[in-house]
């Protein structure tokens, strides 16, 4: 089997839990087809670059999967059937990086600023 990370981008009108409801989804294709994923982020809500589809923004998730190239091919037909996916983007790669997407460290990294700043004393 290959390594892959794949990225969703859905439309901005749909809440976080059918977002999330999307990646599970995903995973029960792969799943059902031989195939797992090691990691699932869900980025949230972001600002796209430029307009896609009439929406200026999208939930993101990013997924790192080791399935057959079937099982991938698969999950990128049922993607593109799906009324709520704006975007994605397949990449193969050598190994699967199951630490934090610099998107998520960066947020952690600047939750743990704000809770030091919050029990600094004045």
């Amino acid at each position: 089997m290959a390594f892959y990370e794949h990225v969703v981008i859905a439309r901005q009108d749909i809440s976080p839990q059918q977002a999330e409801q999307l990646n599970e989804d995903l995973k029960a294709i792969i799943e059902g087809l031989g195939g797992h994923i090691a990691k699932i982020e869900y980025w949230g809500l972001r600002n796209l670059t430029y307009r896609i589809k009439k929406n200026r923004k999208g939930h993101y998730s990013l997924l790192a999967i080791d399935a057959p190239a079937a099982a991938v091919h698969e999950m990128e037909r049922q993607l593109g059937l799906n009324e709520d996916v704006l975007r994605t983007l397949t990449i193969r790669v050598e190994e699967l990086d199951l630490e934090l997407s610099p998107i998520l460290a960066r947020r952690d990294r600047e939750r743990e600023r704000e809770r030091r700043d919050d029990f600094m004393p004045v």
